[in-house]
C-alpha cells in the first residue's frame, strides 16, 4: 500500500471526523421534534459515549487538535441524545 503523505492524512482524518460528527445531528434534531427517544438504546449511547469520552481523552494526551475537536461535538451530541431520552421518558406521557 502506497504511504500517505502526511497533509492527505491530515485531510482524511478531518474528513472522517467531520462525517462522524455530523452524522450525529439528524438524530438528535429527530428525537428533539419527535420529543420521543423510545427506540434509542440507552445502554449503546451510553457505551458509545465512554469511548468517545477516551477518544478525546487520547486526542488530548497526543496534543491532537482535530481529534479533540471532532469528538468533543461527537460526545456532546451523543450526550445530548442520552439527556433527552430520560427526560422524555421521565416528563412527557
Amino acid at each position: 500500500m502506497a504511504k500517505l503523505s502526511m497533509e492527505t492524512t491530515d485531510l482524511v482524518g478531518s474528513l472522517a471526523g467531520t462525517l462522524t460528527t455530523v452524522s450525529f445531528i439528524p438524530q438528535v434534531i429527530k428525537t428533539w421534534r419527535s420529543q420521543s427517544a423510545s427506540d434509542i438504546s440507552f445502554s449503546m449511547f451510553l457505551l458509545f459515549s465512554l469511548g468517545v469520552l477516551l477518544w478525546l481523552i487520547y486526542g488530548a494526551s497526543i496534543h491532537s487538535p482535530p481529534i479533540v475537536l471532532a469528538n468533543g461535538i461527537t460526545l456532546a451530541l451523543s450526550l445530548s441524545i442520552i439527556a433527552m431520552k430520560l427526560w422524555f421518558e421521565r416528563h412527557l406521557p
